[in-house]
């Protein structure tokens, strides 16, 4: 898939997640999810698969906090 076509892709579903709606519209196309989660599944793909293709990783960084709670 072309980027400018995952970039176009990925702001109807962050639009239409943000209003509530479960179904999304493009080229045609009419795609309905199940939850939100499924939803939220679908953006982190598709932010996955645009930051592969523009050359840019997603790096997460974990790590751990700690204080004596003084």
């Amino acid at each position: 898939m072309e980027l400018d076509r995952m970039r176009t892709l990925l702001t109807a579903l962050q639009e239409a997640r943000y209003a509530g709606v479960r179904s999304v519209s493009y080229d045609g196309r009419t795609i309905t999810y199940g939850s939100d989660a499924e939803m939220a599944t679908a953006v982190t793909d598709l932010e996955s698969r645009i930051a592969t293709a523009a050359g840019t990783s997603r790096r997460r960084r974990w790590g751990t906090v700690a204080t004596k709670g003084l």
